[in-house]
């Protein structure tokens, strides 16, 4: 007797997914929904850490897989990047099954075009990774460059980095920023002064780090510690993502907060202050304005 495929991997999230975007209020941040599917499952540390070949961490990726395929099927809303909200469909199924996951699956994969011949429907997500990328989704057939900068500022050198970021500080703000990272200084990379007001002003200790995969809660604490007595703030810069445990240690109560930037984040304020980058315009031609002179 042949036994039924149980597809991939991701699709164990679709019920989780939708559960956990409505407990949000029927929308959210990616970040959040982890935050919320890492608790209900009780996803370790170890898990949320792994890291597959494209330098996503695997639980991200099958999240962002297991979003795609909830958006094609009208369980997701697909209309606005960085917020996942749920559909009336979406709204009216809180109790996916296993079975009903791999139907959901089934029919979107047998509706979509030049993703895969085979009728195997155990997918390698990590070699799928183009659609459903750690930056999130792309925006248009233009908007590679976001991966490509992503690439581009984990393979520059650990020194470089930290110069980088020192120069990504200035043009956000910062004063006095100066990269003062050596061996022996707990991990500290840099300073720098934040003025908030005329009247109010912070001293932030920042970290780089050149990461492709998951930052955990442990590099959190440790780097907590290093800067204890220092400073009021403390800022972690990453090329890679923070897990949900890392998130939550970051914003623990009764120790000093830490600001996170993970490495979408890096990307939007490259393109917000467009550095490094030259912005392009670009057309789309009115086929129906030139109709009138045929």
């Amino acid at each position: 007797m042949s036994r039924e495929p149980k597809g991939p991997k991701f699709i164990q999230y679709f019920g989780p997914l939708v559960r956990a975007i409505n407990e949000l209020g029927g929308s959210g941040r990616p970040e959040e929904v982890e935050d919320i599917i890492v608790r209900r499952l009780n996803i370790s540390e170890e898990q949320q850490s792994e890291v597959i070949n494209s330098g996503s961490t695997r639980l991200r990726n099958q999240l962002h897989w297991a979003r795609f395929y909830m958006a094609k099927a009208g369980y997701i809303d697909s209309s606005v990047r960085g917020v996942w909200s749920l559909t009336d469909r979406g709204r009216e199924s809180q109790n996916l099954t296993q079975q009903q996951s791999l139907e959901i699956f089934k029919q979107v994969r047998n509706g979509m075009n030049n993703v895969h011949d085979s009728d195997d429907i155990h997918v390698d997500v990590s070699l799928m990774d183009s659609e459903a990328s750690s930056l999130g989704e792309v925006r248009s057939s233009g908007s590679n460059y976001r991966i490509d900068l992503l690439q581009l500022l984990r393979s520059i050198s650990a020194s470089g980095f930290e110069q980088l970021c020192q120069r990504l500080l200035r043009e956000s703000g910062f004063e006095r920023v100066s990269v003062t990272g050596r061996t022996g200084d707990g991990g500290i990379d840099g300073i720098g002064i934040l003025q908030m007001t005329p009247f109010v002003s912070f001293k932030v200790l920042f970290q780089c780090k050149r990461y492709s995969g998951g930052v955990g809660a442990p590099q959190i604490r440790d780097f907590r510690g290093a800067m204890a007595g220092r400073a009021d703030k403390g800022l972690i810069l990453t090329t890679g993502t923070f897990t949900p445990s890392a998130r939550e240690e970051a914003l623990r109560d009764g120790v000093p907060q830490i600001e996170l930037v993970d490495g979408e984040k890096l990307v939007d304020l490259f393109e917000k202050l467009q550095l490094g980058l030259k912005p392009r315009t670009t057309y789309d031609i009115d086929q129906e304005f030139f109709e009138q002179f045929k």
